[in-house]
């Protein structure tokens, strides 16, 4: 994949890349994948008599148990030493019920908000090879979608800001992904970078 360039034309400014056959289809299937689980994750939420009577959407409760999923879909809350309430509920009582609240009333939000990127990219993708043009608005779609396949793949992996490499550096079936954790980094930071250098006038 060739580096991001920002162009302007009658169109306006454009963020402007080039992409092989196999960047493509990594990409495709990459997205595809995190679509199914945020499907998943939606349609197993359970049946909410008050949401059907009022209108109001709501999601979980609780976080997912699938270690993807709770790396995409964190916790709202997470008290720190000076957060109100720890003091008060050293056994998490607050933590949790705060953010079992949070989450009911706003999970579906945010999957609506992973999903519609995701489907951004899908459809700026060329078919096979060749390039990829994007809006201002697309390219933010592509970083929030790129930055969830990077949070989906980190969490297989092991990732962490202690293991960059992840759990098991040395294990030779992960290599692959490694290494394609490591593109999507790289993808990720030259156009937040091109766009920080390039912003709308």
């Amino acid at each position: 994949m060739r580096n991001w360039q920002a162009k302007r034309g009658v169109r306006g400014l454009r963020y402007v890349s080039k992409m092989e056959p196999e960047e493509v289809g990594l990409v495709r299937s990459l997205v595809g994948s995190l679509v199914e689980l945020l499907d998943e994750r939606e349609g197993s939420a359970p049946h909410d008599e008050l949401a059907e009577l009022t209108g109001l959407r709501t999601g979980h409760a609780e976080p997912p148990e699938e270690p993807v999923l709770d790396r995409l879909l964190p916790d709202f809350y997470r008290p720190g030493a000076d957060a109100p309430g720890a003091v008060d509920a050293p056994s998490g009582e607050f933590a949790h019920d705060l953010n079992a609240a949070l989450r009911s009333l706003n999970e579906p939000e945010v999957i609506d908000a992973k999903r519609d990127a995701a489907q951004t990219v899908l459809a700026t993708l060329p078919e096979r090879a060749g390039t990829v043009s994007l809006t201002e608005d697309e390219a933010r779609d592509w970083l929030t979608c790129v930055n969830d396949l990077r949070l989906a793949l980190g969490a297989l992996l092991g990732i962490t800001a202690d293991l960059p490499d992840g759990a098991t550096p040395d294990d030779p079936a992960k290599a692959g992904h490694v290494d394609v954790y490591h593109w999507l980094s790289a993808l990720l930071d030259v156009l937040v970078s091109v766009m920080l250098d390039h912003e709308p006038e």
